[in-house]
């Protein structure tokens, strides 16, 4: 295939388009991050809080619901793939991307607990199309597959400041293999890297942040007979609870689709009220119960001992249950909540017999994600950068297996309509009337 002039030329272009992907998905994760300062802590100082108070997340995340689903009954491509289904790659169209776009400014800042990952896929392989488009290079349904891809990973490693999880990623998410894999990894492969060069420079020159994946985990002690015990037990019991959150998605999707503005909005509403009943049992700031949890997710590893057990079994319980609520309505990806989930459960569960820390949310984590994605290798490696440790690589890998296996053997759920496509399905047609 490399000695084919047409596949060299794609090749190049795709380096070529991981610059000015790049560029917009950074200054789109900026934006983002920007907008939930803004919203969850600056307003509040500033209107006299030291953090936001217990009502806000019950003003917020209905704004957000109305604005994601007159986005979804009026824009083009319905705002993106809707977060119950996983990761997607592909169906994503120039006149989608405005959708696309304001679905996530408008949810993810205001509450929704859902990450970027998703609308950084679209926006990348929309993109990527749109910049083929304007330089006349000539497209099919190959060429289209594979401009895709590369754009998604260009953008996709913006977030995740790694090249290989990109590559990775949309290695699992396009689906394909053989001679079809490698046509379409090299080119996620080159387009990351540039992307990951596009975006460090832009951090280290202007000075803002987009996130990170260090989360500041202590070195753990060498692993033990009892650490995979707990493996065993942990990440089937994990792997069940986060596929039956996603099958609630499933049937939140298709409540939404009877009448999409206002069931969006009651969906947004339903995540508000848990978000506000954590915010009044813990007395802790409801933000730790919305948003996608990759902030949350860093303040909990570095200070476990912060979150009593009470506050963390409740930000299990209220946040993961406005998780099912916003899989199903708003816009957004599923992966940054499933590791903060993973990770509470990894702090809860860390002082069980021969467990610890850093092991415990190793499996969380790793048990947490591959069941939301059902992406094993893209979690592993995810999870594996996150902790920054080769000592608990073993564990992330059993914990990932066995997570997939039980989720993909449990019932599935309603079916998730694909890119663009209603959820309601196709229109019946009207009988017609007797004489």
């Amino acid at each position: 295939m490399l000695r084919r002039p047409e596949y060299r030329k794609a090749l190049v272009f795709c380096g070529l388009i991981g610059v000015p992907v790049a560029l917009v998905a950074f200054w789109f994760l900026v934006a983002l991050k920007q907008l939930e300062q803004l919203i969850w802590t600056d307003w509040p100082e500033d209107l006299g809080w030291k953090q936001a108070p217990w009502w806000w997340g019950l003003v917020m995340l209905p704004v957000a619901g109305l604005i994601v689903g007159l986005v979804v009954a009026r824009l083009p491509g319905r705002g993106g793939h809707i977060p119950a289904a996983g990761l997607q790659s592909g169906g994503v169209t120039k006149e989608a991307l405005p959708g696309v776009v304001l679905a996530a400014m408008a949810g993810l800042p205001l509450g929704a607990v859902l990450g970027p990952e998703a609308p950084l896929i679209a926006l990348g392989g929309g993109l990527a199309l749109f910049f083929a488009a304007l330089a006349r290079a000539p497209q099919n349904e190959a060429s289209t597959a594979l401009l895709g891809a590369a754009g998604a990973a260009a953008a996709i490693s913006a977030l995740f400041g790694n090249p290989l999880v990109g590559a990775v990623l949309l290695m699992e998410v396009a689906g394909v293999g053989g001679p079809q894999l490698f046509a379409v990894m090299l080119p996620a492969l080159l387009t990351s890297g540039v992307g990951a060069l596009i975006f460090t420079g832009f951090v280290h020159w202007t000075g803002l942040d987009t996130g990170s994946l260090d989360i500041g985990l202590p070195v753990p002690p060498p692993l033990d007979w009892a650490d995979v015990l707990w493996v065993v037990v942990l990440a089937p019991a994990l792997a069940f609870l986060v596929h039956w959150t996603f099958v609630g998605g499933r049937f939140a999707a298709r409540f939404v689709a009877a009448r999409t503005v206002r069931n969006t909005v009651l969906c947004a509403a339903g995540a508000g009220i848990c978000v506000t009943l954590y915010a009044l049992v813990t007395g802790r700031s409801p933000a730790e119960a919305a948003l996608s949890g990759e902030a949350a997710l860093s303040t909990l590893a570095e200070n476990p001992h912060a979150w009593s057990v009470g506050a963390l079994v409740a930000v299990l319980a209220f946040k993961g249950l406005a998780y099912t609520f916003c899989l199903g309505s708003l816009r957004g990806g599923p992966v940054f909540p499933s590791l903060f989930l993973g990770g509470a459960a990894g702090v809860l569960l860390a002082p069980l017999p021969g467990l610890g820390l850093v092991p415990a949310m190793a499996i969380g984590m790793a048990a947490s994600v591959t069941a939301a994605l059902r992406l094993p290798v893209s979690s592993v490696v995810l999870v594996v950068l996150l902790l920054g440790n080769v000592e608990t690589v073993a564990l992330v890998v059993l914990a990932a297996v066995m997570s997939f296996v039980v989720a993909q053997l449990l019932p599935q759920g309603p079916r998730i309509p694909a890119f663009g496509e209603h959820p309601a399905g196709p229109a019946r047609r009207s009988r017609p009337r007797r004489s």
